[in-house]
């Protein structure tokens, strides 16, 4: 399961968020989303657990709780719609 994580600290790294979500389970990747021009986050990311109790789990027990100095919205990703090739 893909999970969005809002309103993290500008100060998070990916690894924080790792190790935050691995407290409850398998997580095969996470990407804090960053900003290209100035290199700064932009405070919001993602977690993908392939395993869907404990993505289930992790997404109730960290919505809304304090993290790293800010109250985090954590929630199921909304599958993206296609592109159009240009």
């Amino acid at each position: 399961m893909k999970i969005f994580i809002a309103k993290l600290s500008s100060r998070t790294t990916a690894d924080d968020v790792k190790r935050l979500f691995e407290r409850f389970g398998t997580v095969s990747s996470c990407k804090v989303i960053m900003d290209h021009e100035t290199n700064r986050s932009k405070c919001y990311g993602f977690v993908e657990m392939p395993h869907d109790k404990e993505a289930y789990v992790a997404v109730v027990e960290t919505n809304e709780m304090e993290f790293m100095g800010s109250v985090i919205n954590v929630k199921k990703s909304k599958p993206q719609p296609p592109t159009s090739k240009r």
